[in-house]
């Protein structure tokens, strides 16, 4: 029996889910940075995988789809990159999205419209493998639109044909799977490697709530910090971790109050 498209993506993604658990739960345990209860509850952040895994890359599918039907017959602006093999539009691809993914990640940040989507994901009080998962929809279709339009843009992913390009698939795939590292509750040093890739030190000064309850500019970049050097905003003392996270506001609890915040205050700003 062939089971319904959407039970099929339920089951695919609670058994993404669960592997999740089995990788994460023994490590936070044996190699915590902070021992002690989860000071939030998981349900919401559990609804937040779920909606996170489904949402966001519809509406960014659909962004694209709408781009390109304004544009038949688009193949970038240079086209000979999406006939490059695999292996070389691969690495070159990763860059360039995480230029895309850097920026849209400061715009977050910089926006005061954007702030209040992205800050749901900044609310987290302790940082864990699942609050790479707390994030608005609006917040995750953004960067990823950001991360990925340039490789329809440039001509890295393919637009024609019958065949789906799974390039843009890949690198994003790639961002949110080490998302879940760099968010992971693990006191893990990685020497020089810290500086060559993000790791959960290089992440957890991205989270840190300043002493002025302000939450922390800096460490934009999904997996390259030295994009954050490059453009001066690497945070990353030699020793020690944030003493707190989150920001100034207290954290919303319920998931539906979670999800509707961001339009209320925009609303209540306009009356």
């Amino acid at each position: 029996m062939t089971l319904p498209a959407w039970l099929f993506e339920g089951w695919r993604l609670a058994n993404g889910l669960l592997l999740l658990l089995v990788v994460f739960l023994p490590l936070e345990r044996l190699f915590a940075l902070r021992r002690g209860p989860r000071p939030e509850p998981w349900a919401p952040d559990v609804a937040w995988y779920f909606v996170t895994s489904l949402l966001p890359n519809r509406l960014v599918a659909l962004a694209i789809a709408l781009a390109l039907l304004a544009l038949p017959g688009w193949q970038g602006l240079w086209p000979r990159l999406g006939e490059l093999p695999l292996w070389q539009r691969l690495p070159l691809a990763l860059l360039v999205a995480e230029l895309g993914f850097y920026w849209g990640h400061r715009a977050l940040h910089a926006s005061p419209v954007l702030w209040r989507f992205h800050a749901l994901h900044h609310g987290a009080e302790r940082l864990d493998w699942l609050v790479n998962t707390r994030a608005h929809p609006v917040d995750v279709a953004f960067v990823r639109l950001c991360g990925l339009a340039p490789l329809y843009l440039l001509g890295f992913a393919r637009s024609g044909g019958q065949q789906i390009d799974g390039l843009p698939l890949g690198v994003a795939l790639a961002a949110n799977v080490w998302g879940y590292l760099i968010h992971a509750n693990l006191r893990w040093r990685f020497g020089l490697l810290e500086w060559l890739i993000a790791t959960p030190r290089f992440h957890h000064w991205h989270h840190e709530q300043l002493g002025d309850g302000g939450h922390a500019h800096g460490n934009y970049a999904a997996l390259l910090p030295g994009l954050d050097a490059l453009f001066g905003t690497l945070r990353l003392p030699r020793e020690g971790w944030p003493a707190r996270y989150g920001t100034s506001e207290p954290p919303r609890r319920a998931w539906l109050d979670q999800l509707m915040a961001p339009f209320m205050e925009l609303l209540d700003r306009r009356a």
